[in-house]
């Protein structure tokens, strides 16, 4: 009898359990099917890498960034840096007729082009020109000691964005990721080695970084199979930029307007440069000060035939502009508060 009453009990209680286990269950399943139906859907994130998918397809980054650039002007950007001059030592000086006799007289160019203020020396300029600030390094040590971790860059963001890049530097063998000096070629000339995701963390034998740095013999070819890359960072060595006296001239700008005189024609002949290219030549650095330094702009789309201006620039105003050409974004540091180039362009973007 006190068995039987006890086992009532015990059902009793079971019943009741799985009661309220069920009613649990059914007010979750409620406040989930709530939840998912108001929570808005995740947007890809702006700049993540651009991928194909199997079937060969371009996925919408690619092809959002392909429709927002596809009626600007200028498609292709050639940037020349040369080293270590005021304008005052190259405007009418006569060691650089290529430069005064035939540069300026077709081209658009800029007399208020300064570094930014106070970054010297030469490193913290080309990284600015990569990514709009210095990183407060104000030293030329290489990227063993100066890499960067953040992706926050301009080649990295042209790569997200699916639009091609390559380095030219003139010294490098192109057979490993040119982390160390070589003969005429410096690293501190080089901003894209600095940055982690470029080099594999230093890497020498780095796929991705062996692929976009290349020897600078290569851009003849390049050219003439119209294989270049949409933005194409060009660097002489270390006697062809203006930075050292070598022989035979011993005439560091004389040496750097020789080398512009065999290079240039080659680059305007071309079909990337005649559908929509653009040369920008400067200099990384102002001496005993901040400039003026040269930024001298030819394109079939700038104004030319001598046009110039005293519009205050920097090399933000650089980076800036090439944003905008590929239209990528963010703007980069400094350059989301620069003046543009596009005052020496009669078509921009």
């Amino acid at each position: 009898m006190i068995h039987s009453r006890f086992a009532r009990i015990l059902i009793s209680m079971l019943v009741v359990l799985l009661i309220a286990l069920l009613v649990v269950d059914i007010a979750y399943q409620m406040h989930n099917h709530t939840t998912q139906s108001t929570r808005p859907q995740r947007q890809p994130t702006v700049g993540t890498p651009a991928t194909a998918t199997s079937t060969g397809q371009q996925t919408p980054s690619q092809q959002q960034t392909s429709t927002a650039t596809a009626g600007h002007a200028n498609k292709t950007v050639f940037l020349i840096v040369m080293e270590n001059a005021n304008w005052s030592s190259i405007y009418d000086n006569p060691s650089a007729p290529y430069i005064n006799k035939t540069l300026l007289p077709m081209a658009s160019y800029a007399r208020q082009y300064y570094n930014p203020p106070d970054n010297h020396p030469s490193e913290p300029n080309y990284l600015w020109l990569e990514a709009g600030t210095n990183f407060g390094i104000y030293n030329d040590n290489g990227p063993y000691v100066n890499h960067l971790a953040t992706s926050m860059h301009l080649v990295t963001l042209l790569n997200r964005a699916g639009i091609s890049w390559k380095a030219y530097e003139e010294g490098i063998s192109g057979t490993t990721c040119p982390l160390n000096s070589q003969d005429l070629y410096a690293p501190k000339h080089n901003p894209m080695i600095f940055f982690n995701d470029v080099t594999g963390d230093n890497n020498l034998a780095s796929a991705y970084c062996i692929a976009h740095e290349r020897p600078y013999s290569e851009l003849t070819s390049d050219l003439a199979h119209n294989t270049v890359a949409r933005y194409n960072f060009i660097a002489p060595d270390l006697c062809d930029d203006m930075h050292n006296s070598c022989f035979p001239l011993f005439n560091p700008i004389q040496q750097g307007d020789n080398w512009l005189a065999q290079q240039i024609p080659m680059i305007m002949r071309s079909q990337a440069y005649q559908n929509g290219g653009v040369i920008f030549i400067t200099w990384d650095e102002g001496i005993g000060g901040n400039g003026p330094i040269g930024m001298i702009v030819l394109s079939p789309n700038a104004k030319g035939h001598g046009y110039s201006n005293n519009i205050y620039y920097t090399h933000s105003s650089t980076l800036r502009t090439v944003e905008e050409i590929f239209g990528v974004t963010p703007l980069l540091g400094a350059a989301a508060h620069a003046t543009d180039l596009s005052d020496l362009f009669k078509n921009f973007p």
